[in-house]
C-alpha cells in the first residue's frame, strides 16, 4: 500500500479529509486543525453521533450522508454504520498512527481529566465514573486497547479498495505539526 510521507506534497488540496486513528489517538485535535489551515468546516462526528445520555442519535447516519455530500469537510473517520459512506466521499485520509503506549497514556489522562473537571461533552454527557472501565466492555480506556489495532486493517483494505485516494501515515504528533505546517501548508496556499 503505497503510503504518502508527511514530507510530500498533494498533488491537489484535499477539500473532504477523513483523519484515522484509534480512540483517543488526538483524531478530534487533528481533524480541526486540519480544517484550520485548509479553511474549511470541521465536523466532530462524535458531536453528531452522541445524544442526551449517550444515546446515539437516531438522525445520524442521515446527519452523516448530508454533510458529507457537501463540497468541502474534515471529520474523524469512525463508525461502522457510516464508515463507508465517508471512505468513499473522502479525498484524502490522513492516519494517525500511534503506538499503542501513547494512544493509552492520552485516552487514560484525557479521560481522568474530563470526568474529574465534569466536563461537559456531546450533548450534556459527561464521562462515566471510574470504576465502569471494569464492567464496560465500550469504556473509552478499554475500547482504545481492544481496537487499537483495528484502523490499520481499515486503511489497508481502504488502500486496496481505492488505491489512487492519497492516505498520508502520521506516526506521532510531532510529524504531524510538521506535516500541518509543511506540506499541509503548502497544499493549501495552492487552494484556489
Amino acid at each position: 500500500m503505497p503510503l504518502l510521507a508527511s514530507t510530500e506534497i498533494l498533488r491537489r488540496s484535499p477539500s473532504r479529509v477523513l483523519v484515522a486513528g484509534t480512540s483517543g489517538s488526538g483524531k478530534t485535535t487533528l481533524a480541526a486543525a486540519i480544517a484550520g489551515v485548509l479553511g474549511i468546516p470541521h465536523v466532530e462526528i462524535d458531536a453528531l453521533y452522541h445524544g442526551p445520555h449517550w444515546v446515539p442519535r437516531p438522525t445520524f447516519a442521515a446527519d452523516v450522508r448530508g454533510f458529507s455530500s457537501g463540497p468541502a469537510w474534515v471529520t474523524e473517520w469512525q463508525y461502522g454504520q457510516v464508515r463507508a459512506v465517508l471512505a468513499e466521499r473522502a479525498d484524502l485520509v490522513v492516519w494517525l498512527d500511534l503506538p499503542r503506549g501513547t494512544v493509552m497514556r492520552q485516552v487514560v489522562s484525557r479521560t481522568l481529566r474530563r470526568r474529574w473537571l465534569r466536563q461537559p461533552l456531546w450533548n450534556g454527557n459527561v464521562e462515566p465514573a471510574l470504576w465502569t472501565v471494569l464492567h464496560d466492555h465500550e469504556h473509552i480506556v478499554r475500547w482504545a486497547w481492544t481496537t487499537h489495532a483495528r484502523t490499520a486493517g481499515r486503511v489497508h483494505e481502504l488502500a486496496s479498495r481505492r488505491p489512487a485516494l492519497p492516505i498520508v501515515r502520521l506516526r506521532s504528533h510531532r510529524e504531524a505539526n510538521r506535516w500541518l505546517a509543511g506540506a499541509l501548508a503548502v497544499t493549501a496556499r495552492d487552494r484556489p
